[in-house]
């Protein structure tokens, strides 16, 4: 345990430290600040934020997360050479860049709301969900980069699948289900869109605030299924339980892979 302690608080250091991260918070920070000064409305403020965090949340965590693992491979030889468990150190660096980088969206995108708090009133369980999809995404999206990193040992490769995942789970993932939907338009398709929709974390993290916003039309027909068949507040527990479980098996995969990789 204190060998985790001490491992979380040296990554969390050397993670703050770097200009990628104040960068990350900025550009938070300068969206949210100009879309609040466009705009009194909150749920257009809302809606703009999510659909910017759930494009730049993965992309970030992805491509950060994996260039981490690879730029710090000498300190991991260097302290595998130490009576120190593998999966402590893989544990220890995967929450002491999710931390920093969850911490860094918070930041950045609370920080402006509070300036213009007057205006979330009526909408703070909805702001509520934004920041829990946010960090959500973040855990997740940097214990998949751990992974790719550490099943790839060639950096190009893993960088570009780290970006191919990001392209997939963002872009390509719900035209793959209009056209699977369409496809198969003669069958019952309520549970294979509930399936669908629990297998893309981006979708997921979405989906906790269009539900508050009683608008699951914006998920397209996944989400309004969703919502029909779950209903408001088992169709939160159930995004919850799913993003949970996104952000711990990748986690644990991960920490089986680092623990048999050889150095």
């Amino acid at each position: 345990m204190n060998a985790l302690k001490f491992i979380i608080k040296y990554q969390i250091h050397d993670t703050l430290r770097s200009k990628w991260l104040i960068i990350y918070t900025l550009f938070f920070a300068a969206i949210s600040y100009g879309l609040l000064s466009f705009t009194n409305e909150s749920s257009k403020v809302i809606l703009s934020l999510l659909n910017i965090n759930m494009i730049i949340i993965p992309l970030a965590s992805l491509v950060f997360g994996t260039i981490y693992l690879y730029n710090n491979s000498d300190y991991i030889i260097l302290i595998l050479s130490q009576p120190i468990n593998r999966k402590t150190l893989y544990l220890g660096m995967y929450l002491g860049l999710s931390f920093p980088m969850a911490l860094s969206f918070l930041i950045g995108t609370g920080l402006p709301v509070l300036l213009f708090i007057r205006n979330f009133k009526e909408a703070g369980p909805v702001l509520f969900n934004l920041f829990l999809g946010g960090v959500f995404e973040t855990f997740i999206f940097v214990s998949i980069s751990f992974l790719i990193a550490t099943l790839n040992e060639n950096k190009m490769k893993g960088l570009g699948l780290s970006i191919f995942l990001w392209m997939f789970f963002s872009a390509l993932y719900d035209g793959l289900i209009l056209i699977t939907l369409q496809i198969f338009r003669d069958y019952p398709l309520e549970i294979p869109s509930l399936v669908f929709t629990i297998l893309n974390p981006v979708d997921l993290s979405r989906l906790l605030v269009i539900l508050k916003f009683d608008i699951s039309a914006l998920m397209g027909y996944t989400g309004a299924v969703f919502t029909q068949f779950l209903g408001g507040g088992v169709g939160f527990a159930v995004s919850i339980l799913s993003l949970l479980l996104w952000s711990t098996l990748p986690l644990m995969f991960g920490l089986r892979s680092f623990s048999k990789k050889d150095f």
